[in-house]
């Protein structure tokens, strides 16, 4: 069930989201700030990453910021897609004090083609119990999906941390193809969430035409690590739950609340066109 829709006009291309202390934190692929946002979706502050004067950073020198999850220490670790040697950074974030770290990524992303994934555009990052799952998507060139996982602090060791990739919703129909944008978690089920959507493009560097968005959900992700492939146990329509969702290039979700039967959530769409959407949902398990 759709709770709230909001327009954020003057913050672009979101897509990433993560709820923290009763706080949204929202990036946005080509923005030069990290955007903070109150319980009921009020823009409050921002933390400044990037020196830039417009209100978005050209594709050809943007970090494409793509993706954000919280440390076990409480930070924010926000990662580049890694589509581009300029996108080879992540950042971590003290979202208290504001303090900021860049970290070049080159080792590890250079690592993920000795995996099984040629062609690199990480889009969604999340902790799970031990570790850190991100989000490989494909496109209609490249029409593979993967899951990967490696340990909680990767980062900090890239040339030996354990990487494993699993392809995620085996789809070979260029045509139809679906790409995950986001990931989520939510613990008491232990079920991993993917934002999916389908897009009118043949590579990780340019848009397409926006086409349709799902929320899928595997469950007890965290005893399938050690998979090849993972499809989803539930796929969600998210415009068939309703029609607001239509048009709308969902790209990320965070979870607010966990009860028996629903998980509350909060979904951000980058439409391409220097404004982003923000939707509150509940879904049934």
């Amino acid at each position: 069930m759709l709770k709230e829709t909001k327009r954020l006009h003057n913050y672009p291309s979101a897509s990433g989201i993560e709820y923290f202390n009763s706080q949204f934190f929202v990036i946005g692929d080509d923005a030069s700030n990290l955007l903070m946002l109150d319980s009921n979706l009020n823009p409050g502050d921002s933390i400044g990453i990037y020196s830039f004067a417009e209100k978005r950073i050209p594709k050809k020198i943007k970090a494409d910021l793509e993706a954000i999850s919280v440390t076990k220490d409480n930070k924010l670790l926000l990662v580049g897609s890694g589509s581009g040697p300029l996108r080879n950074i992540a950042w971590l974030i003290d979202p208290v004090t504001k303090q900021k770290d860049s970290i070049a990524l080159d080792t590890f992303y250079n690592r993920l083609p000795l995996n099984g994934i040629k062609e690199i555009n990480i889009e969604g990052i999340v902790a799970i119990p031990g570790f850190i799952i991100l989000s490989n998507r494909g496109s209609k060139g490249y029409p593979k999906n993967h899951l990967v996982i490696t340990k909680e602090d990767f980062w900090k060791d890239q040339a030996n941390t354990q990487i494993t990739s699993i392809l995620t919703g085996a789809d070979d129909d260029s045509i139809l193809f679906k790409g995950i944008s986001g990931l989520a978690y939510a613990k008491k089920s232990d079920c991993l969430l993917l934002t999916v959507s389908t897009e009118d493009t043949r590579n990780s560097m340019d848009d397409g035409a926006i086409g349709k968005s799902y929320l899928w959900i595997v469950k007890n992700i965290s005893s399938k690590k050690g998979w090849k492939a993972i499809n989803p146990d539930r796929v969600i329509d998210l415009e068939a739950i309703d029609a607001k969702f239509k048009g709308q290039k969902i790209e990320s979700v965070c979870i607010t609340n966990e009860t028996k039967g629903f998980l509350h959530l909060v979904l951000v769409a980058d439409n391409d066109d220097g404004s982003s959407s923000i939707f509150k949902l509940i879904a049934e398990k």
